[in-house]
């Protein structure tokens, strides 16, 4: 199937290269579209037609929206570049739309992208509840839509059935969790500690779908007696995690003197940004952080803070977006596309950083980043030898 998505896509960007010239630029936290279009040269003379093949010419010209349930942040806006710039390549026209955890707005967003002209849509970070009743629409409309993050199951249930034609894309939840928490154990025990770990959690949920899938490693490790939960620290506020994790995080650390807790374990990076500024505040070096996804906000402060923020264990988010943006051109192509498409994790150490380093720098210091194994199929020398840029 892997080898089948990249050689379509192959031949397809060769076709539509030249077609190319609407594209969106990334949304600021606005339900308001940015949309920067050229138009999409639209007449070929006899000659070029007869070059041309029927899929090349269906890629031009469409329209697509990307809904972005997360608040407005570097991660965000590389997800959404990523989106943006691939589409572009496609000749498409790409609006955005940060909608910063409100699900109410969310699928406000979504039904209002569903009533216009839109071919196709990607939703990232839907809640489960909602997003079959909130895509579903779209799909009997005939729109294409692709997800990250997003389970739209029937029923809200994640036993359910998916939405018939939608591709789910999601990191390697499972994955994620295991890097991070291996590498913390592994930490753990290299300075000779004894199990089970005391360990503080953030957490968000359940409902929300990476998250769930992360904490079912964290579950079985604290089953096999490996770690000892002391806090599960969570945000009331989903549209104000960080300033929320700060807060109930500093009301808590008083309770747990130096060298009662051996670990912090950030599930998602935005809840660790609040816990470590709650650290830094009451001047608390002890505790080790090790968590999960990037953004060049997260390398400054794991550079900055070494002593604490140890590793985090992530997925490049453009390529999320590129990988997305080709899944969807696959389906207006009418091609065979997966239920499930799953991105590979890496594990990045601090002390493999330094404080010049951004994310346009880990694929140069993390094996593998921007090129894991299963984007891999979709991102090959065919395909990039075929861009017009």
């Amino acid at each position: 199937m892997k080898k089948k998505l990249a050689m379509v896509l192959a031949a397809a960007m060769v076709l539509s290269a030249t077609a190319c010239g609407s594209s969106g630029t990334a949304a600021p936290a606005t339900t308001e579209a940015k949309t920067e279009t050229t138009k999409a040269e639209t007449q070929t003379t006899a000659t070029e037609k007869a070059g041309e093949s029927q899929t090349a010419v269906s890629l031009a010209g469409k329209k697509i929206a990307v809904v972005r349930n997360l608040a407005a942040g570097d991660h965000t806006q590389q997800f959404l570049d990523g989106c943006v710039s691939e589409g572009k390549k496609f000749g498409w026209t790409v609006d955005t739309f940060v909608t910063d955890g409100d699900d109410a707005r969310a699928q406000e967003t979504v039904a209002q992208v569903i009533s216009k002209d839109y071919d196709g849509i990607i939703v990232s970070h839907g809640q489960l509840s909602y997003s079959y009743e909130m895509l579903k629409p779209a799909r009997d409309k005939g729109m294409e839509v692709v997800t990250f993050d997003t389970m739209p199951f029937k029923g809200g249930d994640a036993s359910g059935e998916l939405l018939e034609g939608v591709t789910s894309t999601a990191q390697n939840d499972q994955a994620l969790a295991e890097l991070s928490l291996g590498y913390m154990m592994e930490e753990f025990e290299a300075n000779g500690g004894t199990y089970p770990m005391k360990v503080l959690k953030t957490f968000m949920g359940p409902g929300i779908p990476p998250l769930d899938r992360r904490n079912e490693i964290y579950t079985k490790l604290e089953a096999e007696g490996k770690i000892q939960t002391l806090e599960v620290i969570a945000p009331s506020d989903s549209a104000n995690a960080r300033g929320d994790m700060t807060n109930k995080t500093a009301a808590i650390l008083p309770k747990y003197p130096e060298g009662s807790v051996d670990a912090i374990w950030g599930c998602y990076d935005e809840l660790a940004k609040g816990v470590l500024q709650a650290l830094n505040d009451a001047g608390r070096t002890d505790i080790p952080m090790y968590t999960i996804d990037v953004s060049n906000d997260d390398i400054q402060l794991m550079v900055k803070n070494p002593d604490v923020w140890k590793s985090t264990a992530a997925v490049d988010p453009k390529l999320i977006g590129i990988v997305d943006v080709r899944l969807l051109a696959l389906k207006f192509m009418g091609e065979e596309t997966p239920d499930y498409f799953d991105l590979d994790a890496s594990n990045i150490l601090t002390t493999q950083l330094s404080e010049k380093d951004t994310m346009a720098d880990l694929a140069t210091i993390i094996d593998g980043w921007g090129d894991a194994e299963d984007p891999n199929a979709l991102y090959n020398d065919a395909i990039k030898g075929a861009y017009s840029e």
